[in-house]
């Protein structure tokens, strides 16, 4: 796609006035021909380089006191071909920030976009006022400003930055950040590659958004046909004109897709074939990030266990996995050990396996590897839709007993039967089943009876043949801080409508909600989400890390983002540590720009808790 074909896609009105569109579509032109005479390495930091075309960096490319980051447009090549961006310090993505545990940073951000930006140091434990969240914890970086961040650096991990204005994020406005420990790592290593997971389509964001309003399914281009129907293929003919009936689409699994996006390893698109080193018998630390804006990736490298060793930013026993799932936002660090002369391809597959990112793994530049062909698509089921038949054929869900309410405080609530269910005449939208949920246009269903399934691999692994990380397999290193048990719980439904694509927190968007979730400084509450939607939902709080109830008491792994299944919940505990103002939103960013962001308040005793 040529760079004027971009820019026709820009937006005429919303965060770009027409006069910056107009710039920006002269900028476009002049930016292709130049593109077009520069490598594809070339426009990528050191360390996101590829082995095929120059030597890859294990050195950090940003580190020290005082950094400075400089926030403007760009030309980016992926696959050969130019696209416009924005980009931190001429880069896509930007370059890598590797701090100290116990140091102060100080990161100065000049704003050369003609409209407001930020960066949120996701995953960074920093005083709200460095939070990045315009509205919120700052007011933004206006254009021409420079804003510095200056924060004491109390943990160690793979973390990753972006912008959290308007949809920056998926233009190209994010990069990694490492934080070595101020000890011997737990996790030793020889070699190390950071691995960024992103998604990027010539596609304004506000355009992609502007479709999705009008025909949520304009991306899938997987749908069920009458040829697949009469091979038997997919669902019965039974089976479609019930969820026909429910307005349900079991193949809606990503509202953007590989239709639109290339899916980037270190902003390198399959065909450009990023390539890292080994050399046979090192342990090589791959710190995996998803920075995708809508993509949930599944992860492997066939031919090699994948052992790992870190969950956002947190130290986890060892477990050795085939293949993982890691949601939008989400860190993982595995450790593979390659002993044989060749090379390995690294996949990353989309969720509704409507493309991929690829890269190669290898003992020296040049080579590749047999990369597996997309596998079948997943199809949604009524499990998906909170109805999981197993459970309402023995007429009620239990709650286990590490997802239960502290003593004295009701499950929620859960109405559904087996007879019910037979006729597919049961209301979707109960109120009873979640009395906190404001009824509307945005709330297309309510969970009938929603489980946990963090025991479970993600939509379509379930009979993969290899063995799938899930969330009970992660286990803290260390003991948790806090074992202190709940005071209180917390029910927060995630709600939507996808024939609408409106999505909200309890259904109410962030516009209509006024009210806050309040919490009282150092108290610590259950808090237990459920999904009331079809769609898989990565929820991330800022400002803390919480204690993911998953059956390893003193031990639960800590997180910042969670995946929650369709039809499912998700119970996490909080100590609410951290005075402020802070976010908790879905990070597939299209759903919270739609409305499922809210603030979480903390507040001394004495101010009100909700």
């Amino acid at each position: 796609m040529s760079a004027d074909t971009v820019a026709d896609d820009l937006p005429q009105a919303g965060t770009v006035e027409m006069g910056k569109d107009l710039h920006r579509r002269h900028l476009l032109r002049g930016a292709a021909l130049l593109g077009g005479a520069l490598a594809a390495n070339a426009l990528l930091p050191a360390w996101a380089r590829s082995a095929t075309g120059g030597p890859v960096s294990r050195s950090p490319t940003l580190s020290g006191d005082d950094i400075a980051l400089d926030v403007g447009h760009a030309t980016v090549q992926i696959d050969g071909k130019p696209h416009h961006a924005f980009a931190v310090n001429g880069t896509v993505p930007g370059p890598l920030i590797r701090l100290k545990q116990g140091q102060t940073a100080r990161i100065a951000v000049t704003n050369n976009l003609g409209e407001d930006t930020s960066i949120h140091w996701h995953g960074v434990l920093v005083p709200f006022q460095f939070d990045g969240v315009p509205g919120v914890s700052f007011p933004g970086i206006r254009p021409g400003e420079t804003f510095v961040y200056e924060f004491p650096v109390v943990q160690a991990g793979t973390y990753w930055y972006h912008s959290h204005s308007g949809l920056q994020e998926p233009m190209g406005h994010y990069g990694p950040l490492v934080i070595d420990p101020a000890g011997p790592d737990p996790a030793p290593y020889d070699r190390e590659h950071v691995v960024v997971l992103s998604d990027f389509s010539p596609v304004h964001p506000h355009v992609v958004m502007q479709r999705l309003k009008q025909q949520p399914g304009v991306f899938n281009f997987q749908k069920q046909t009458l040829a697949g129907l009469l091979a038997g293929r997919d669902q019965t003919l039974k089976d479609r004109q019930a969820w026909a009936g429910m307005r349900m689409d079991p193949t809606d699994v990503s509202d953007v897709t590989g239709s639109t996006y290339s899916f980037l390893v270190n902003g390198h698109g399959p065909a450009d074939n990023w390539t890292a080193l080994f050399k046979p018998g090192e342990r090589v630390r791959m710190r995996f990030i998803n920075a995708a804006a809508m993509t949930i990736f599944n992860v492997r490298i066939p031919g090699l266990k994948l052992t790992v060793v870190q969950a956002d930013g947190q130290d986890v026993r060892p477990v050795e996995v085939d293949e993982f799932q890691i949601s939008v936002a989400e860190t993982y660090d595995v450790i593979v050990r390659p002993t044989e002369d060749q090379a390995y391809s690294l996949t990353a597959e989309a969720v509704d396996r409507s493309g991929m990112a690829r890269a190669t793994l290898a003992p020296r530049a040049g080579m590749t590897a047999p990369v597996p062909p997309l596998r079948a698509r997943p199809l949604a089921t009524m499990k998906d839709m909170g109805m999981d038949m197993a459970a309402m054929h023995m007429g009620s869900a239990k709650p286990s007993s590490d997802t239960a309410p502290p003593p004295g405080m009701a499950p929620p609530t859960a109405r559904a039967s087996a007879e019910s269910m037979a006729g597919m005449d049961m209301s979707m939208r109960d109120p009873l089943n979640a009395p906190q949920v404001k009824l509307g246009p945005g709330v297309q269903t309510i969970s009938p009876l929603p489980v946990d399934r963090t025991g479970e691999p993600g939509q379509g692994l379930e009979s993969v043949g290899h063995r799938v990380l899930v969330y009970r397999d992660l286990a803290a290193l260390e003991p948790n801080p806090d074992t202190r048990a709940p005071s209180r719980a917390l029910e927060v439904h995630l709600t939507g409508n996808m024939e609408r694509f409106m999505w909200s927190f309890d259904g109410e968007t962030y516009s209509e909600r006024t009210k806050p979730l309040a919490f009282r400084t150092g108290e610590r509450v259950r808090v237990t989400l459920v999904n009331d939607t079809m769609m898989a939902h990565p929820i991330h709080l800022h400002g803390h890390f919480f204690e993911l109830q998953n059956g390893y008491p003193g031990h639960n792994p800590r997180k910042h983002t969670v995946n929650v299944a369709p039809g499912g919940k998700v119970t996490f505990d909080l100590t609410a540590d951290a005075p402020g103002d802070w976010a908790l939103h879905c990070h597939l960013l299209l759903h919270m720009h739609a409305g499922m962001f809210r603030v979480v308040s903390v507040r001394p005793l004495g101010g009100a808790a909700a």
